[in-house]
């Protein structure tokens, strides 16, 4: 039995939701025109009738997207209409209802007036007359305008329709037997992608074949007015494309060379998992400054946002650069094999986020190696990533001296990705790249142990690798993991992964052993590694977190401190400017180079910072120079890294 997702706050609210007789404390005036009915539970069981959904994109001046819904009804009574809460792929309940106004429900003509839950406010009442087949809905999709109200989706040139912002279901059905017939009409001009079948499409308007809400909330839009489309597996035995959409037609440049380096993560994708779970896969790529950004995972597709010199100027773009193998990888871990916890009945029920470390964690893994093999990355880039996140969860990683790895599974509802004032402290959802580096210890453990006959790659094959061609939702837990891992090498692998997962301070693992049993050990140099001077200088950072202790913009700013440092002691924080370094200008280079001269004790680091109208003078008492993280050969040891990262031949 799956648990309510009804959280009832007062006793009040009980007697309310549940329709009883109010308590004695509730007297005169009714608060709500009606009395509220129970949410039904969702069961599995058919919905009558197919509810048609008509969007209209073509407001793009104002970025409103108008919505019509036709939902047959069985009879007359309360009928309660969700607006989906619990968004796949973003773990948390971050359904927008706020965007949505102008909401109108009627049933031959007349006008029905509805009621918000208020305990469950993603909910609404309306009481279906007798006589009635169906109701219409109407309302105004308000999409944000600029990133200040939130993420933008519809510009200019190009809109993102995500359909589960953008309707209305009915309480008391699994999501799985609700059917949607979707169409959507678009600017003069312009084409989309979508995992969709499209009916028809003439003159802006395209019309969808019947699919289950389930299915309709995992396949997104892409379209814009300048757009291409890549096969990314030719003649293969289920379409792969790459749908791209950009701010300029410039922008879809891209050479066959690098088209090719796509196709090869597609294929090393084959030779990994041996089995697809799609009958065809769209990459929707938008390459913008102007669109939100985005890399969200679904079954059949999935959504990427990308530099505008992503296809012209690829090795300026290294940010990118894994975005699509991790999002690809997620059509094998996350939705087709997707944690038990995570399979709801519909997306007002409740997740649980308890294996997000190998929904999440062995996907950043998986994503990061799979582009190496195909060779949108170097070995050495990717011997950069693993150096930079080696780093971040050393011994001296502040947030794990208190809080232990499985706890960052719950950051997506507790936190729901806002900033936080301090990062390095509060470990937000290191479920992902610290989770990554567990992949890397139990795969290079596998290759040790095997003498190299087996590895990791097993594994996948072996869970991820069955039902070929089957895209029903097969759930999974930490037993199946870790039944899954016996069967590739005996060992005591629930242990292995509670161990690195639960611990806390002295006895917390990091992840360097994953590195050494690789062939490699973690070193700090007095330069950035190549991979990470690139990206700072494509993201506009300036990087002094493990010497000082503090991170800025190339405007000199402070944007984050590192708890602990030397920055944190002298009472720094984000939103400093640094106006002086030793008396003089600051500058990205004059820090740095103050921090090295202060080696020498006798020349220590002086800043001159500013917040508003106030200046602080701040003298530093470092001697330990610029240090950042490389990864360096153990002589004499197998480069198990090097095999890893190297692209599969069968």
């Amino acid at each position: 039995m799956r648990p309510s997702a009804r959280l009832l706050v007062s006793a009040c609210a009980a007697v309310l939701l549940l329709g009883a007789a109010p308590v004695a404390a509730q007297v005169g005036t009714p608060a709500l025109p009606v009395a509220l009915a129970p949410i039904p539970e969702p069961r599995e069981v058919p919905y009558p009738g197919t509810i048609g959904i008509e969007v209209d994109a073509t407001d793009i001046d104002r970025r409103i997207v108008s919505v019509r819904q036709t939902i047959p009804v069985a009879g007359p009574g309360p009928l309660t209409l969700l607006y989906p809460l619990w968004i796949p792929g973003n773990h948390g309940p971050v359904g927008p209802v706020d965007d949505i106004a102008d909401l109108r429900i009627t049933a031959d003509g007349q006008a029905l007036p509805w009621v918000r839950h208020t305990v469950e406010t993603n909910a609404f009442q309306v009481e279906v007359p007798a006589g009635v087949s169906s109701v219409d809905v109407s309302f105004k999709w308000l999409t944000p305008i600029d990133g200040n109200q939130g993420r933008v989706v519809v510009t200019d040139e190009m809109l993102n329709i995500q359909w589960e912002k953008a309707l209305l279901y009915p309480a008391g059905y699994d999501h799985s037997g609700i059917t949607f017939r979707p169409s959507l009409r678009l600017p003069a001009g312009w084409s989309y992608g979508v995992a969709l079948e499209t009916e028809s499409f003439a003159d802006g308007l395209a019309t969808f074949a019947p699919i289950s809400l389930e299915h309709l909330a995992d396949s997104p839009v892409f379209a814009g007015a300048h757009h291409r489309t890549y096969d990314l597996d030719p003649g293969g035995r289920s379409p792969v494309r790459m749908r791209v959409v950009a701010d300029d037609p410039e922008m879809l440049a891209a050479t066959d060379d690098h088209i090719e380096l796509h196709r090869n993560l597609v294929d090393q994708a084959d030779r990994l998992f041996g089995a697809r779970h799609f009958d065809h896969y769209d990459f929707l790529v938008a390459v913008t400054d102007d669109l939100g950004g985005i890399g969200l995972e679904h079954h059949r597709s999935s959504e990427n946002s990308v530099d505008t010199r992503y296809f012209t100027e690829p090795q300026a773009t290294l940010a990118d650069r894994d975005l699509l193998g991790h999002e690809y990888v997620h059509s094998w871990n996350g939705k087709w094999r997707r944690p038990a916890d995570q399979l709801t009945g519909n997306l007002n029920e409740p997740v649980q986020n308890s294996l997000l470390w190998v929904y999440e964690g062995q996907t950043q893994y998986w994503g990061l190696v799979l582009t190496a093999r195909a060779g949108l990355m170097t070995k050495q880039q990717a011997l950069d990533v693993f150096a930079n996140t080696a780093a971040t969860y050393a011994e001296d990683n502040p947030g794990r001296a208190w809080r232990a790895l499985q706890d960052t599974t719950n950051d997506p509802i507790i936190a729901r990705r806002r900033p936080q004032p301090w990062s390095s402290f509060q470990r937000s959802e290191d479920y992902y790249r610290e989770g990554s580096m567990i992949w890397l210890d139990a795969d290079t453990l596998i290759r040790e142990q095997t003498g190299g006959r087996k590895s990791l790659d097993d594994f996948a094959r072996a869970f991820f690798g069955v039902e070929d061609g089957n895209w029903d939702p097969a759930p999974y837990t930490f037993d199946d993991v870790v039944s899954t891992l016996d069967g590739v090498r005996d060992e005591d692998w629930a242990g292995f992964l509670r161990a690195r997962l639960d611990a806390v301070g002295a006895g917390a693992m990091t992840p360097n052993a994953g590195i050494e049993r690789g062939g490699y050990r973690l070193v700090w140099r007095e330069t950035p590694n190549d991979y990470s001077k690139a990206l700072n200088a494509e993201l506009g950072r300036v990087d002094f977190q493990y010497s000082l202790g503090l991170s800025l913009n190339t405007s000199n700013r402070i944007t984050a401190v590192r708890w602990g440092s030397p920055a944190f002691e002298a009472g720094l924080t984000s939103g400093w400017d640094v106006v002086a370094v030793n008396g003089r200008a600051a500058t990205a280079d004059a820090l740095a180079d103050a921090v090295t001269a202060a080696k020498d004790p006798a020349a220590p680091v002086e800043l001159m910072v500013r917040r508003g109208d106030r200046f602080r003078t701040i003298r530093f008492d470092y001697t330990g120079g610029l240090r950042y993280p490389h990864l360096e050969r153990i002589p004499g040891t197998p480069d198990r890294l090097g095999d890893i990262l190297a692209p599969r031949r069968r």
